[in-house]
């Protein structure tokens, strides 16, 4: 069971202490090592037990810890009770249990046992305290789908651009006997595969831009979150949207040209 307190440092030489176990950020700033001896107290100045260190715990993946700058100590229930001086009362519990069934009868049993209980899966626990999150999730999203909206207008107005350049080519291919579908599927062509090196360059952007945020807020909130991940899934709705997006590009681009007569395209 973990709590949160101030903690009163002192080195005890004789005696038996129970142990205790802390997390990593607060034996990293306190130079803390497992089979220390401290001395742990409900409040700064106060009496406390001295106890020994006997293990140190890694932090979680966890989003709600991210800004808490709080130190946590785990300490046995017996030990805690006695130290808070709380009584036979408890803020919170949890319980684990085996298969959906057992967790409804359990929280069923737990809000029948007395008034003022309440039970809450730790799902449901989860969800609601990742609420600002999920409200960040949501502009992120609306920020994406505004970027794509102006970089599919952005190469839309770089392939009209890039194939309006090349109108003496496209004549001359009309004027050998080339058709207009097969120029206009040529252009397509090459720009979906320029569409598709893009996406392959995107990512592996990406995919730096990524290890770089992991590797800064990691070490500067001391977690192992990670904030910034690139997925198969969104490696592949990336490309899917380049190669759609080029071809459409294109061929919006290509129909322009094919459409126009040859000797028109030549200036003539």
């Amino acid at each position: 069971m973990a709590t949160i307190l101030s903690l009163v440092f002192a080195l005890v030489i004789q005696g038996t202490p129970r142990t205790i176990a802390i997390d990593e950020r607060l034996a990293a700033d306190a130079g803390l090592r497992v089979g220390d001896r401290v001395v742990v107290a409900a409040e700064p100045g106060a009496p406390g037990d001295t106890v020994t260190i006997g293990a140190i715990v890694a932090r979680r993946a966890d989003p709600s810890e991210i800004a808490r700058g709080e130190y946590r100590v785990r300490l046995h229930l017996d030990h805690l009770q006695r130290l808070l001086g709380y009584g036979d009362r408890v803020d919170r519990f949890a319980v684990q249990t085996r298969g959906r069934e057992a967790a409804e009868r359990a929280i069923d049993d737990i809000n029948d046992a007395a008034f003022g209980f309440r039970a809450h899966r730790s799902r449901d626990v989860a969800v609601e305290t990742s609420q600002t999150f999920r409200v960040v999730s949501r502009f992120h999203r609306a920020i994406g789908v505004i970027t794509i909206v102006a970089s599919a207008i952005f190469l839309l107005c770089i392939l009209v651009l890039k194939v309006d350049e090349r109108r003496r080519d496209v004549a001359a291919l009309r004027l050998l006997g080339i058709s207009r579908r097969t120029v206009h599927g040529a252009v397509v062509l090459e720009a979906a595969f320029i569409a598709l090196v893009g996406s392959v360059v995107g990512t592996g952007i990406g995919a730096l831009a990524s290890a770089a945020v992991n590797g800064y807020y990691q070490a500067h909130y001391r977690t192992p979150l990670r904030f910034s991940i690139v997925t198969p899934d969104i490696v592949v709705l990336a490309a899917g949207l380049s190669i759609v997006l080029g071809v459409v590009a294109g061929s919006v681009a290509a129909l322009r040209l094919v459409r126009a007569r040859p000797l028109a395209l030549l200036g003539r």
